[in-house]
């Protein structure tokens, strides 16, 4: 039983506050609660010792509790947000309990609710979310043989649900939309979900039923039904969307006006990114700390809304040819007269307008998110008129300015508003005409004090005689201490002090009363015309959120016109042959920028005859980078973006799946090899021939003939079975053979020269297979020992005089186990032919051959033993 349940239990030798707290603290037992006192929020017990080590600020005590100090930590209310921000980066929840009662009417502790649950995934508050990334709140369930997944940004009120069929969707789900905060039902094992920045919640299963969601889902849209959004048979997926709602209703205990409708995502409609694909091309995350990924260099857009647009785009490339086109021709008209830079320059001085929008909706905006506001609305016109091209016309279209909206903000919000509303001054003057005359009221005073002071002094004699105000005492007059005997005797003393002493008359009093008394009420009249702003802008959220949807998209694009612009960008043309890619000059997107050589563009062709590229070539000769190039290319294309290259044609893809690099999974008991095997796995049993597919170094992880073994096999069902567009860089020289059995397989290679015990890589791909793979030269340029590198030269002429027959291995593929770094650790012997092909007739099920899997057997024998 932890602290805060023993005190529970000691209820009646607490303090009423205590007592008050304890109250509240039961019902919130797993998260830190801010309490708040005066100035501070405090936190008590174990709530106190946790945020003390978290946030490294003072334990300290208040009173006992069983006959032992009750720990206490606090923090400022009006520095709240910054410990707030650093426990949710941790991933922790904070509820913010606040006084609600009047301290003057109050008998007993001030009455106090938790007015709100902080969590990862509810975050609004400008200064606890990143500007350019999303924040999600995502739910999963499953039901049906089906899972649904709805995921919700309460900082704008875009709200989303898709269902798909497996878990390996589901986690490239997750990894693309990477959640703050994930919801899920008792029962529903997720351990092998990719969640490593994800905040997971187990959520009561009855919070998942499909028509509870239904109900909640009409009541929070004012419908009947859901058909009108097209989701009303996604019953698994709603079931999660319910889920979120009454998470969001429990957390903000608030209304929602700016969640307005829910949307579907159809799989079919964007290029499938499985997990390990989004992971291996580095869209939106580098693979090493310190690298750059594809959204460092190329989000080029000049608004935190625009950012968050890109991103979405980048990890959803979408597969409408219409859209992609008139995505395309908008670039195209924005690169007329460079008209993106002036389009950007208006676009910068652009509040975060979709953030500012779900601040209103939840009534927590603050004065400065209406001045901005405001300053961009009067903007809106001016930014119409850029969009006269005919290609933008879509956009103008939607980009509808509010005038109603723009001049009442303008008159009802001062220039430069302060931060908060508490100590009120951001009501404009001539706004409130009941708010102009308490002012009035109050500004009076100064004339009053003057006209008083100078009175006094010439009726007391005493020249030093002045009339000031402090918050604590009031208004007083105040003389020295050797004046006493000049003091007359209508004044009440108020304060002494060491060398002064301070006095209060009559008139004075009466003064104070009428100025404090204006004061609060020019204060109390503020804050609800400040509410009732609230009230104004709530008609317009809808149109509000249309305008910022449209300047994030139109940011993207010029984001796109600027890449167009400056790094010889060039118009995709799309085709509809499955799988076809004929790019010409193509360039890596990251590797260009980040390199400080000169980069070489490359070709690539890949069509109905040439289904396979073989690629061969020596380690750091540019293999990987020529496979991802491609893959970003069409990535970019399905985004609207003009891609890095002079020429390209880009076929209908579905798809897209790479096996790259070396990864290992410890914590779930699965190494480097069962990794990379079971994402070969995924590869196989779900490409289509409108795929492609990028396969590096299959095989690489065990032993050589194993490994050969598999890259073979799963080489031949992609160019015979599968058929879709494959990119397969590999250093088994074996697989080269390939191209001679099957006449969709090309070889091409990376090329290298060789000068002496040196090597130089071209980064030219050129037809053929590589002579040779330079696996020693390479491990001398890496500084590997000089007799270490003269011990494996004897070693390689030594098996290569021992392997003069024609299917001898390459210098990377010697007998022994191989090491994902290149290096390799001989065998004392090595079985002779018999001996293998005995080997493969004793492990061979012959039951399982089909006569195809059979010839093809005969004819890998006959290559290789013949």
């Amino acid at each position: 039983m932890d602290e805060t349940a023993k005190a529970k239990q000691k209820t009646t030798s607490h303090t009423p506050m205590m007592q008050q707290y304890l109250r509240i603290k039961s019902e919130h037992p797993n998260i830190l609660l801010f309490y708040r006192m005066g100035d501070f929020y405090e936190l008590f017990f174990d709530d106190a010792k946790r945020a003390a080590e978290l946030l490294d600020i003072s334990l300290t005590q208040r009173g006992q509790s069983n006959g032992q100090p009750i720990p206490m930590a606090g923090v400022p209310y009006h520095a709240v947000e910054s410990y707030l921000a650093r426990l949710v980066q941790r991933g922790e929840s904070v509820a913010i309990c606040e006084q609600i009662g009047d301290p003057a009417t109050s008998k007993g502790p001030v009455e106090r609710k938790v007015v709100r649950i902080l969590t990862p995934g509810t975050l609004t508050d400008e200064s606890l979310l990143s500007d350019r990334q999303q924040n999600l709140l995502t739910a999963l369930s499953y039901h049906n043989q089906c899972y649904g997944l709805a995921s919700i940004e309460l900082s704008s009120g875009r709200f989303v649900v898709t269902e798909v069929q497996t878990e390996e969707q589901v986690a490239a789900e997750l990894q693309r939309l990477t959640p703050a905060e994930l919801l899920y039902p008792e029962g529903l094992d997720i351990s092998t979900l990719p969640l490593a920045q994800t905040r997971s919640r187990r959520r009561p299963s009855w919070d998942f039923d499909s028509q509870t969601a239904e109900t909640l889902l009409n009541q929070q849209f004012n419908t009947q039904h859901l058909a009108g959004f097209g989701v009303s048979h996604l019953h698994t997926a709603l079931g999660a969307a319910g889920a979120l709602l009454q998470y969001l209703q429990e957390t903000q205990r608030t209304a929602l006006p700016h969640i307005q409708q829910i949307t579907q995502e159809h799989s079919s409609d964007a290029i499938i990114l499985d997990a390990a694909t989004q992971r291996n091309l580095e869209l939106v995350e580098p693979l090493s700390r310190g690298s750059s990924c594809l959204a460092d260099v190329v989000d080029e857009t000049v608004s935190a809304m625009g950012s968050r647009q890109f991103k979405r785009w980048l990890q959803r490339p979408i597969r409408d040819r219409q859209v992609l086109n008139q995505r395309y021709d908008a670039v195209a008209g924005l690169t007329h007269a460079q008209s993106y830079e002036t389009l950007q320059q208006q676009l910068r001085q652009m509040g975060d307008i979709e953030r500012i929008v779900g601040r209103l909706g939840l009534r927590s905006a603050r004065p400065r998110d209406f001045a901005r506001l405001r300053d961009s609305l009067m903007q809106l016109p001016e930014l119409q008129q850029q969009l006269s091209h005919p290609a933008l016309q879509l956009w103008q279209q939607r980009l509808q300015p509010l005038p109603e909206l723009a001049e009442h903000l303008q008159r009802a919000i001062i220039e430069q508003p302060p931060v908060l509303i508490r100590d009120g001054g951001v009501i404009a003057e001539g706004y409130d005409s009941q708010l102009d005359e308490y002012r009035n009221l109050a500004s009076g005073a100064e004339d009053f004090l003057r006209q008083l002071e100078q009175q006094e002094r010439e009726r007391t004699g005493i020249a030093t005689l002045k009339v000031g105000y402090n918050k604590v005492h009031g208004y007083y007059i105040e003389t020295s201490r050797n004046a006493a005997g000049q003091i007359p005797s209508d004044y009440q003393r108020r304060q002494t002090l060491k060398n002064t002493e301070r006095y209060i008359v009559p008139a004075l009093k009466q003064h104070e009363e009428e100025v404090l008394g204006s004061q609060a009420k020019a204060l109390a009249r503020e804050k609800l015309l400040y509410e009732q702003l609230f009230d104004f802008c709530q008609p317009f959220l809808a149109r509000l959120q249309d305008i910022a949807q449209t300047l994030a998209e139109l940011d993207t694009l010029s984001a796109f016109a600027k890449l167009a612009e400056q790094r010889q960008y060039h118009r995709p043309e799309l085709s509809t042959t499955a799988g076809e890619l004929h790019l010409t000059g193509a360039r890596h997107p990251v590797v260009e920028r980040v390199s400080d050589s000169p980069f070489i563009a490359n070709d690539t062709v890949l069509n109905k005859q040439r289904r396979m590229l073989m690629i061969t070539g020596p380690n750091m000769g540019g293999k990987s980078t020529y496979m991802r190039q491609a893959a970003l290319i069409v990535i970019l294309a399905h985004m609207g973006c003009y891609v890095p290259a002079s020429a390209a044609v880009i076929g209908e893809f579905d798809r897209i799946f790479t096996r790259i690099g070396a990864a290992d999974d410890l914590s779930s008991g699965r190494s480097t090899f069962m990794v990379e095997m079971t994402e070969t796995a995924n590869i196989l049993h779900n490409a289509t021939a409108s795929s492609l597919v990028l396969m590096d170094e299959i095989g690489r992880g065990t032993s050589t003939y194993d490994g050969l073994s598999l890259a073979w096999a799963c080489a031949v069902q992609l160019a015979s079975k599968v058929g879709c567009a494959t990119m397969f860089a590999t250093h088994y020289f074996e697989l080269t053979e390939l191209a001679e059995q099957y006449s969709n397989t090309h070889n091409i290679h990376v090329d290298a020269h060789e000068h002496g015990d040196t090597i130089a890589f071209l980064h030219q791909v050129k037809e053929g297979a590589a002579s040779k793979s330079f696996g020693i030269q390479v491990a001398k340029l890496a500084g590997v020992p000089k007799d270490v590198i003269a011990l494996a030269q004897q070693q390689l002429s030594a098996l290569e005089q021992q392997h003069q027959q024609p299917t001898q291995l390459a210098s990377e593929t010697v007998t022994g186990d191989t090491t994902r770094d290149g290096t390799h650790t001989p065998e004392p012997a090595t079985p002779s032919m018999a001996e293998q092909l005995a080997g493969e007739l004793q492990r061979l099920d012959t039951d399982s051959l089909t006569p195809k899997q059979a010839l093809d057997l005969l004819y890998s024998w006959r290559s290789r033993y013949s």
